[in-house]
């Protein structure tokens, strides 16, 4: 187990075509973290699957440059089109600074030609996925095959639509359970097996 300084995950917000609006559950969630880095994509319309996974590799090592080089840790949140470009990001990059994934309402990959750049095993970082029965960018049982390949808990809403502003989800109160247990989670795993009173003594 490790011993470094536990560093507190920062959110990363990764919008889906044609970005999410002021009334959308992810800017919701946003501006809930003071300290949330969102990925801004050059072009909202194209989804072209190279160019949005690279632009999440670009947010992060901005954030890595303005925190001196080091390279703090995310937990993304990540919704439609950009589910595929977060998940195609684990698959490029093992030393992702990304320790956990939400997808929300994934796109299907089949639909823009792109199911073969996608990770076709266990992510190596602890995943959900959040589905809709009458999502009409996905089946709920296509993104049940896909979280069971990715090793991902799985969930549906039921009647949720594509789970977006327009289906009625501005909050979206599950997103912010879901860091914060994340959150918990990945805090325990990097307490230290064997803690002096002194490195404990700031929880007194």
């Amino acid at each position: 187990m490790s011993t470094a300084p536990f560093q507190a995950p920062r959110l990363l917000v990764v919008p889906g075509l044609n970005d999410s609006g002021p009334v959308h559950w992810q800017t919701w969630l946003q501006s809930q973290y003071r300290d949330a880095e969102r990925v801004v994509q050059r072009d909202w319309s194209e989804p072209q699957l190279e160019r949005w996974a690279a632009r999440i590799d670009a947010t992060l090592e901005r954030a890595a440059a303005r925190g001196h080089g080091e390279n703090p840790p995310f937990i993304a949140v990540a919704h439609s089109f950009g589910c595929l470009a977060l998940a195609r990001h684990l698959a490029q990059r093992p030393d992702s600074p990304v320790r956990a994934a939400l997808f929300v309402a994934p796109a299907d990959p089949d639909k823009f030609g792109v199911a073969g750049l996608l990770p076709q095993q266990r992510l190596a970082v602890p995943s959900t996925v959040v589905a809709s029965d009458t999502d009409p960018w996905m089946t709920a049982a296509s993104s049940r095959r896909w979280a069971q390949r990715w090793g991902s808990a799985w969930l549906t809403l039921g009647d949720a639509g594509h789970i977006n502003a327009e289906a009625g989800f501005g909050p979206l109160p599950l997103a912010r359970r879901w860091v914060t247990a994340m959150s918990a989670r990945l805090a325990r795993e990097q307490r230290p097996a064997r803690a002096t009173l002194a490195e404990w003594s700031f929880a007194v």
